[in-house]
């Protein structure tokens, strides 16, 4: 049975059924809120915390287990490199890196094997750097990263995206220069976890939905703080009595950095290409002639149904991505993360670096700059880490405040969201990352502080 949707084009139920209920069970996991407690989060963040909990026992051998083979697999390949590679395309792309990434690779299965049996030098494996990062941060991006990776495709594949994207495109393109679908990765980030918008991105970066520029605005912009991690922050700085104020400050200033930042290098001069380097079609988002903005996108999603995969194939490529993600970030995020989290803990880098931020906020009237500075940069090794050195060491509630919300929208740090990206295909490096978050913080910082010295001083 077919149904005429505009001119002569005609759509069968069938389709209109793969793009409907797929889409809503996609919306329903990644993009609901749910309350938990006196938390908000999502059925897919839910799902994930009990996935989680079923495998803690054995989580560190598990990963442990997956880091070393990584390492052992992708050094085996590279040096003996087997002519049955050719064959097995799932892998030669798991397991067939470039030398950078294979000694990031081999780092992270060193550090974990040194954390997990605590050998070797105890800055490793110590609670504040290697055991950080296994025991509170991986297990949790492994249960996101098994879930997401299974479920995304609900998202990407049946045209949701590509409905938003359309009837969003004049909204976001012009403010931010991205497609209109990067708001559903903002969205999931919002109300779930950072890690899967950028899991999202990086998947449809690899299927040119994004150019090489795209990728990493949306990667480095778009990938936000979920509510409950703002909940956390704001409480560990002891404000919680103030976290209606405080996500509002959150929410201006990432707005004031998604416009002002992506105009800026590194982003500025990222190509407008797709990334097996072909050219964007500059028509590709206009309206035909005829058709109005809405029944267009509604073409466009109903096409993108219709040639969705199966069930099998929707299984394939969700086994895939969680594969993809598990087998390619997990030691990437041992590696940098712990790396990241000894400089700030063992050395005075982040203190020193923070230095020249006093007299930035001096002039924005901040209370005890000098202290305020020493959280500035340390935020690029981990977020939360900021907001544990002010509540021991700031008395001001307005100079804690700014803290927070600057952990917060500075967004890039390398336990986790950073390593993610550099761990994926979108193209950035470390030296960018740090360039970015260093931009976000000096782009943020005046309108926190205007804020703080309005809502809280």
């Amino acid at each position: 049975m077919t149904t005429q949707l505009s001119g002569d084009k005609s759509i069968d139920f069938r389709t209109l059924f793969a793009f409907i209920v797929p889409s809503l069970i996609g919306i329903f996991l990644f993009m609901t809120p749910v309350a938990i407690g006196e938390a908000m989060t999502i059925p897919i963040a839910v799902m994930a915390k009990s996935l989680q909990a079923f495998v803690a026992p054995v989580m560190s051998e598990l990963i442990l287990g997956i880091i070393c083979l990584t390492g052992l697999m992708s050094i085996f390949i590279k040096l003996v490199k087997p002519s049955w590679l050719e064959k097995a395309p799932l892998i030669k792309h798991l397991f067939d890196v470039s030398w950078i990434w294979l000694v990031t690779r081999l780092c992270g299965a060193a550090f974990i094997i040194m954390t997990f049996f605590k050998v070797g030098p105890e800055v490793v494996y110590s609670a504040h750097t290697g055991a950080l990062v296994l025991n509170d941060l991986l297990p949790v991006l492994f249960s996101v990263f098994i879930l997401a990776g299974l479920l995304l495709p609900l998202l990407l594949n049946f045209g949701l995206l590509e409905l938003v994207g359309t009837l969003l495109t004049r909204v976001m393109r012009p403010l931010f220069g991205v497609p209109g679908r990067s708001a559903v990765n903002c969205v999931a980030s919002w109300l779930g976890d950072g890690s899967v918008g950028i899991l999202m991105t990086a998947r449809q970066y690899e299927d040119k939905y994004y150019t090489q520029r795209e990728a990493a605005v949306i990667g480095t912009t778009f990938s936000a703080v979920s509510i409950t991690f703002c909940l956390v922050v704001i409480g560990q700085v002891k404000l919680e009595h103030l976290f209606a104020p405080f996500y509002l400050t959150v929410c201006l200033a990432g707005f004031v950095a998604a416009i002002i930042v992506p105009r800026l290098p590194p982003l500025r001069f990222k190509k407008d290409v797709y990334i097996d380097g072909t050219s964007v079609d500059t028509d590709a988002e206009s309206v035909p002639e005829g058709k109005t903005l809405f029944t267009h996108a509604l073409d466009v999603a109903l096409t993108k149904a219709k040639k969705a995969p199966g069930v099998k194939g929707t299984l394939q490529e969700g086994v895939t991505n969680a594969l993809d993600m598990i087998f390619a970030v997990l030691p990437v995020v041992m590696a940098v993360g712990t790396f990241a989290l000894i400089v700030a803990e063992h050395t005075s880098i982040f203190q020193i670096l923070g230095t020249p931020f006093v007299p930035y906020l001096e002039l924005l009237q901040v209370p005890e700059a000098a202290q305020a500075a020493q959280t500035i940069v340390v935020g690029f090794a981990d977020m939360f880490i900021p907001s544990i050195l002010a509540a021991s060491s700031i008395d001001s509630d307005v100079t804690r405040f700014i803290v927070a919300a600057m952990s917060v929208t500075q967004l890039i740090y390398m336990s986790e969201v950073g390593a993610l990206l550099l761990g994926s295909k979108i193209p950035v490096n470390l030296f960018e990352l740090f360039a970015i978050f260093v931009l976000r913080t000096l782009v943020t910082l005046p309108v926190i502080a205007l804020m703080a010295h309005w809502l809280v001083g």
